[in-house]
């Protein structure tokens, strides 16, 4: 099989590793708070599963970076599966016998395997060259936008398949999409960690705390975290105030899913708006979406004000992240990309896990409108310097 050959069929087995993995999220999200509220004696404590999740995701990055690269990706992949199968069995366990405790195990132990998925679309492009390598990561997306219809909707079919323990099916659900992802990721042809000969060493480039002082590694930085930080604080609390509203756990639960899809759908031609009006911009642009996701949701309760709220934080999310991440790119060399990388995804993912949680305790102490109210002056706070740099990128261009 030739190296093309082999790149095609590791981007279409990650493409349909990525439906089943990434559908996970999506379950916990839609989920994680309702269960807490059931389980959780503390109303605050009521999204601590879903604040683990993403814990676990940011704590899972780096022994999962550090375990492919000696054993290789499939190797980790298969590992990582199977780590997914045991959450979601934790998980499952957890609500069947009334355990808050194990429940939020479950969910912890869900992000570990969400770190490996998280990976997924780079994996794609490691074997690809030319215009395959630009195509792969989009394939890849082509899961995600599955896994936003698999998710909700494994929700809405099995969360009663176990009457006597509702919504324990779902996660039982979440556990069986972990195995069939392992024959899958069976097929993934990744070649195995070359070994370095003795003594060489790569250049190390600058100390990671000289890098993460500089002005462009900052803002950065603060983008990417408001990004996804309020998409997930947002989004942690929804699920829970449209149930409070009246509406029902399908109606909640379709809503994450159509929040989903914005989140992937606007993958495949971000790149090239980016490259058009440049990252600042387009950074900028994202957290205006997330900002005027707020408005709308202020605006009113109706399940209209819902839907469209969180349409518009996915795609604010979509511009305002991958932004973010394409102006980190701009503040390393490439012997500094994995120390870098490693250090604003630690940063980002621990600070969604301090949003998802905060946002548990501030809904049940303050209600919905406060959520969408501190959205303005954080988005703000990140939005004028990214103004000004976008501005003076422009002057400079002008000169």
């Amino acid at each position: 099989m030739t190296d093309q050959a082999t790149a095609k069929r590791n981007i279409l087995v990650l493409t349909a590793a990525q439906a089943l993995g990434a559908a996970s999220p999506p379950i916990i999200i839609s989920l994680g708070g309702i269960v807490g509220q059931t389980l959780s004696s503390v109303p605050a404590l009521a999204t601590l599963p879903v604040s683990l999740y993403n814990l676990g995701l940011a704590l899972g990055t780096i022994p999962a970076a550090m375990i492919m690269k000696r054993m290789g990706r499939r190797t980790g992949y298969l590992l990582g599966a199977s780590i997914g199968v045991v959450s979601g069995l934790v998980a499952t366990l957890g609500i069947v016998g009334a355990t808050f405790l194990v429940f939020c195990l479950g969910t912890f132990v869900a992000g570990f395997y969400g770190a490996y998925v998280q990976s997924y679309r780079f994996a794609a492009a490691d074997a690809a060259t030319g215009a395959l390598k630009a195509k792969a990561i989009s394939w890849v997306m082509i899961g995600g936008l599955a896994a936003a219809v698999i998710g909700p909707q494994l929700v809405i079919w099995t969360r009663d398949a176990l009457p006597a323990a509702p919504f324990a099916g779902s996660f039982l659900s979440q556990a069986a999409l972990a195995l069939l992802a392992l024959p899958v990721l069976m097929l993934l042809r990744a070649p195995k960690p070359a070994a370095l000969p003795a003594g060489q060493q790569a250049a190390a480039g600058r100390p990671l705390g000289e890098i993460m002082k500089t002005p462009r590694f900052m803002l950065a930085v603060a983008a990417g975290v408001v990004s996804y930080g309020l998409m997930s604080f947002v989004m942690t609390a929804a699920p829970m105030a449209m149930v409070g509203c009246g509406f029902t756990v399908g109606e909640a639960a379709f809503g994450i899913q159509w929040h989903v899809l914005a989140m992937f759908a606007p993958s495949f031609f971000t790149g090239n708006l980016i490259a058009r009006f440049g990252k600042e911009q387009i950074t900028a642009f994202g957290l205006v979406l997330i900002a005027a996701s707020g408005v709308v949701a202020l605006a009113g309760l109706d399940l209209g004000n819902f839907f469209v709220s969180l349409i518009l934080l996915g795609f604010g999310w979509n511009f305002g992240f991958i932004g973010a991440t394409a102006m980190i790119t701009d503040c390393h060399t490439p012997e500094e990309r994995g120390k870098v990388q490693g250090a604003n995804d630690f940063i980002v993912f621990g600070t969604v896990a301090v949003a998802s949680f905060s946002s548990g305790s501030l809904f049940t102490s303050t209600g919905w409108d406060a959520i969408n109210w501190m959205i303005f002056p954080i988005v703000g706070a990140v939005l004028a310097p990214l103004v000004w740099q976008a501005a003076r990128k422009r002057r400079a261009r002008a000169a």
